[in-house]
């Protein structure tokens, strides 16, 4: 692919992955405020964070085999038609619950958008080449938690916490117009003819009995589900507990966020020159050792803002290096099924971080350790599911020669 157009598909690919995540970010500075406004305690409002994350995930097991049988463009339409009007409901919500229920259909509208532009990488790509689109996709994918918290700021400071969803419903009617006239369709009609609803379970059930497939995903959504139980307890925590402003707290969010987006664009040059598993190996090695070193401190009754954003930094940038590689190792073997393969890396890792969430939000109190304990949980587990999956034979030798440059 010329570089222009690679560096061109990069942008639509992230800006459109990037439109769901936006709804997340954007108003996790009004968190507090949503609760005051609705009446609404701590885990009632992370509930609705939880319902997003969670059809978020669920919808994408639908959107992934759909775009392999009708192509990629008309799910994108479909699921950002619907994540618009469900924007406009929760803007105009007067209670939680009904907030959490909109947030469920927005989830299920921003699905298209995660499921959709990775089967469009595997598309194009395989091996190193599709690690290097895949970190310029999560470069422009970055823009959500760096500007997404200040944004919000800006936009709840002048029209309240409503805003932040007249704001996301508007950035999805330019993600229809992106969809609409620069992207071109990746799955031709002549691959879609073997594609139907029974192919699609057939390769449901292909990829679920497949060890290595999910070791990957499940490496990958460990690590999702330490930044989602950050995301979800933070505002909180850096808010109520260190006494934060809402614009200081995106602005100690963004700085997180800055490492693991700025990590991943190493992710295909250190894949030629050390292979995507060592790369993997590594990185998830040094963010658990940094995580049980944040556990460790927190449990000796340190409570110090500064030791909790300077060892997240380093493990979000950690992260970066984990996460759209093993995505990428993940699909290399499933270029005929890779929407299907995609909408179920998708939701594993996004029901893997709703159920985090959940299970520490039974424990928040608006404190450090239990948001902690949650992530570093993650993060080792994660470590061992890298040595099992990819300690073996099994990994080294067929990955080595698929990612050559």
């Amino acid at each position: 692919m010329h570089a222009s157009r690679f560096f061109k598909m990069a942008l639509i690919l992230g800006l459109l992955s990037a439109i769901g995540p936006f709804a997340i970010d954007m108003y996790l500075p009004a968190l507090p405020e949503i609760g005051a406004s609705l009446g609404a305690e701590v885990g009632a409002v992370q509930w609705s964070l939880t319902a997003f994350f969670i059809s978020l995930g669920v919808g994408q097991l639908f959107y992934g085999p759909v775009s392999d049988m009708v192509g990629r463009k008309p799910p994108l339409y479909v699921g950002l038609l619907l994540f618009t009007l469900a924007s406009v409901g929760c803007a105009l919500a007067t209670d939680i619950q009904t907030l959490v229920v909109l947030r469920f259909v927005q989830g299920l509208g921003a699905a298209a958008g995660m499921a959709i532009p990775r089967a469009v990488v595997r598309d194009l790509h395989t091996g190193t080449e599709a690690a290097r689109l895949m970190s310029l996709l999560m470069l422009v994918f970055s823009i959500s938690p760096l500007l997404a918290p200040l944004a919000g700021s800006g936009v709840i400071a002048l029209t309240g916490w409503r805003g932040v969803f007249w704001a996301v419903a508007v950035a999805a009617v330019a993600g229809l117009l992106l969809v609409s006239r620069g992207l071109r369709e990746t799955r031709p009609a002549a691959e879609r003819l073997e594609s139907s609803l029974a192919g699609a379970l057939s390769g449901y059930w292909l990829l679920l009995r497949d060890g290595h497939y999910l070791g990957l995903v499940f490496i990958g959504g460990c690590s999702m589900a330490g930044f989602f139980v950050y995301l979800a307890g933070s505002p909180f925590v850096l808010i109520n507990h260190y006494g934060l402003t809402p614009v200081q707290y995106s602005l100690a969010f963004s700085v997180n966020a800055a490492a693991f987006f700025a990590a991943a664009q190493f992710t295909a040059r250190l894949g030629r020159r050390f292979g995507l598993v060592p790369t993997v190996k590594v990185a998830v090695t040094g963010a658990g050792a940094v995580m049980v070193a944040m556990l460790a401190y927190y449990l000796a009754g340190g409570d110090r803002l500064e030791v909790l954003l300077g060892l997240y930094f380093v493990a979000s940038g950690l992260m970066g290096l984990v996460i759209p590689t093993t995505s990428v190792l993940a699909l290399e073997e499933h270029g005929a099924i890779a929407g299907t393969a995609s909408a179920l890396l998708g939701t594993l890792q996004m029901l893997i971080g709703a159920a985090a969430m959940g299970v520490v939000g039974v424990f928040a109190n608006g404190k450090p350790l239990p948001m902690v304990v949650g992530m570093a949980s993650g993060a080792l587990l994660g470590l061992v599911l890298t040595w099992v999956t990819l300690g073996g034979e099994r990994a080294a030798r067929p990955l080595a020669k698929g990612n050559a440059p």
